[in-house]
């Protein structure tokens, strides 16, 4: 019964505020719990008509939802800590569903569309206040993954996952994508609308370097294909671009052969300067692994955030005695991976990794490595959700920051954040490693600092079951006084999977590239249609 009160109060707050029910209604719903179910029912029938009047003519072969579960779904995220109820969730059958529910919405003054994909936006991005919400995880075309052997590539709907890729391209054709997102249960438009971002991208550059064709349905309801030669500018538009012009219905991406098995690697180091340096110089060699990240640890025992996070099986077991007798607050590993098959030579295996690291500069005594198959390795963040769900912090607020940060500052910033501000911690994964310019197309949307070699520095806060709001507010401020850092200190840097409250922000952020993002926009969605959420333009906002 608790649960349904719940419900019945975000039902109420919500049609409350959108004048959707009746004052009656809204005056007795309180008055008796153990009248929640009928009055639920009652509230979402008075939702259902009047939602209905505008909706009435929106003819589409999937589903419009208004139900209190359906709309609790469309107004959170991972992130949690924002909450904007929509007028109804749609789960199309296919991309001309998407077109239909955009064409719709063209003819209101007010109501906007977003993409919603497996719901890991993580500061409401992918919500619409009292607008239409698309579940792309829902589509129907979701389905159909399609493998071209022969061009090596698989054309997929864009509210596919990638972990559903992942193991039909890998099972049916030994083939898989060139570049992942380190969490896999993420949809291919959703990345692609961000860049997508692993341990691969130094070799072949973000998800969005990988794709040659789209489908897309844009802020004028229309569905175009599009490639680097075919329609270019929405192509380029629309990969990075944060939802604003194009809901991704279907993605062409570029496959390769896909090996047995990786060899696991993590090294220490106790100075910055050892640790940025390896890192550069192995995304720099023609000869290196396949997979190189870096990761930012408390000098502590803690066994979220500390020695004990390190270690790669329960076989293992890091030494704190073993460290140097001067170390700071923070120590830092590099995660590596070299791919391999069955039927090679062990011998040669080893003989690979050993000339690799020998290159480095790692503590001696602390490193640890152990085999996966290939499959398994990319899945790996599949354990953590887990245990996350199981103790219940998978369900609670994430206050994430994640931001890409020139090589001139990185050193500063080491100093200043991550052995000062963050020398504590943040609950969770810190993730800093370097990437290559050159390896993004600028013609995207996406913004990067000027820099040829940037770093990757995520945040990946987790708190606690039940935590105070206090807690999160801490958190928050955290990540705030971390920005602010960055701009008091001129640094270099650009929010990925940035989230703003005001155009001077958002100009900020897209510098010399703002303009050609308001005439992307005023292309592709001139009436601010599409993903409010970003906080980027308002609906009908003269462009």
């Amino acid at each position: 019964m608790g649960h349904q009160i719940f419900l019945l109060v975000c039902t109420i707050a919500l049609l409350a505020s959108s004048s959707l029910v009746s004052a009656e209604v809204v005056k007795h719903s309180f008055h008796s719990p153990n009248s929640a179910r009928k009055i639920l029912l009652v509230a979402e029938n008075e939702t259902k008509k009047s939602v209905d009047g505008i909706l009435k003519d929106l003819d589409i072969k999937g589903s419009i939802d208004y139900g209190v579960r359906a709309i609790s779904l469309g107004s959170r995220d991972f992130g949690g800590l924002y909450s904007e109820k929509p007028l109804a969730v749609i789960s199309p059958a296919g991309a001309d569903d998407v077109g239909q529910v955009i064409r719709h919405a063209l003819q209101s003054p007010t109501l906007t569309v977003a993409a919603r994909g497996n719901g890991h936006s993580v500061n409401g991005q992918a919500m619409a206040h009292l607008g239409l919400v698309i579940d792309m995880k829902s589509m129907g075309d979701n389905k159909k993954i399609n493998v071209n052997v022969n061009y090596m590539y698989v054309d997929v709907g864009g509210g596919a996952l990638w972990g559903d890729v992942l193991k039909h391209c890998v099972s049916e054709y030994g083939l898989a994508p060139k570049s992942w997102t380190d969490y896999l249960d993420l949809t291919v438009g959703g990345t692609l609308s961000n860049a997508g971002v692993s341990g691969q991208a130094f070799r072949f550059g973000p998800q969005t370097s990988s794709v040659t064709e789209l489908e897309v349905v844009t802020g004028n309801g229309e569905k175009i294909v599009c490639s680097n030669s075919q329609n270019s500018e929405l192509f380029f538009s629309v990969l990075g671009g944060l939802g604003q012009f194009g809901i991704i219905t279907r993605a062409r991406v570029l496959l390769q052969p896909a090996p047995d098995m990786v060899r696991w690697i993590r090294v220490v180091y106790s100075e910055f300067e050892d640790f940025t340096h390896d890192a550069e110089l192995l995304i720099t060699s023609q000869e290196t692994f396949n997979y190189v990240e870096g990761f930012v640890f408390v000098n502590s025992d803690d066994p979220v955030t500390g020695w004990p996070s390190v270690p790669l099986n329960s076989n293992q077991s890091f030494d704190p005695t073993l460290l140097p007798k001067k170390t700071g607050p923070v120590l830092y590993y590099l995660e590596l991976v070299l791919h391999y098959n069955n039927h090679d030579d062990p011998s040669t295996l080893n003989m690979m990794v050993e000339k690799l690291l020998g290159k480095l500069k790692y503590l001696e005594h602390f490193r640890f490595e152990t085999n996966l198959t290939y499959i398994d390795f990319l899945l790996r963040v599949d354990h953590v959700e887990e245990a996350a769900r199981g103790s219940g912090i998978w369900a609670t607020p994430h206050p994430w920051l994640n931001m890409f940060i020139s090589k001139k500052d990185i050193d500063a910033f080491n100093r200043i954040v991550l052995q000062n501000i963050l020398k504590n911690g943040v609950n969770g994964p810190i993730l800093t490693y370097p990437l290559l310019r050159s390896k993004w197309d600028n013609r995207s949307s996406v913004v990067l600092p000027q820099d040829e070699i940037f770093y990757l520095v995520a945040l990946l806060r987790f708190t606690y079951t039940h935590p105070k709001e206090s807690e999160i507010k801490q958190m928050v401020a955290q990540n705030q006084e971390v920005i602010q850092t960055c701009i008091k200190n001129g640094f270099d840097f650009k929010l990925y999977f940035p989230h703003y409250e005001s155009t001077v922000e958002w100009k900020r952020h897209f510098g010399d590239q703002w303009e050609r993002f308001v005439d992307r926009k005023r292309q592709f969605d001139p009436k601010a249609i599409l993903a409010p959420g970003q906080k980027i333009f308002t609906r009908n906002h003269v462009l």
